[in-house]
């Protein structure tokens, strides 16, 4: 997976990067088996003269191999916000992939219903 990391009105520092980095190991996980997956991080300070409430915000969008995830998250610590966003992307992800063995299992006791001849279906349309 390529990481391309973006920052917004925040200085880029090598404790940031190795937090994002550290952070989306678990989604790369996920994702091991499409190299070409392209995650763009997006991180940003919303105001400059703001100092209380939810000012920092954490953006990851995920494109590749049939998936466009984007997550967003708003908290008044930029760390906080990363755990945020990265824990949303990752429920999205578990569950497009929940809905797809559910549709495999589905369409599979499907035929083996029609194989066993308990489902009905249009016999003039079959080939037999």
């Amino acid at each position: 997976m390529n990481t391309n990391i973006k920052m917004t009105s925040i200085v880029m520092t090598p404790a940031i990067s190795d937090y994002v980095s550290k952070r989306l190991k678990k989604v790369d996980g996920i994702l091991s088996n499409d190299p070409a997956a392209q995650c763009d991080v997006e991180l940003a300070k919303t105001t400059e003269h703001h100092h209380k409430g939810e000012i920092f915000r954490a953006e990851i969008h995920i494109v590749g191999a049939g998936k466009n995830v984007y997550a967003s998250a708003e908290k008044d610590d930029l760390y906080a916000a990363i755990d945020a966003v990265r824990d949303e992307v990752l429920r999205e992800l578990k569950a497009g992939k929940g809905k797809r063995i559910s549709l495999i299992r589905r369409s599979g006791a499907r035929v083996k219903g029609m194989v066993k001849g308990l489902w009905p279906f249009n016999r003039k349309t079959t080939l037999f």
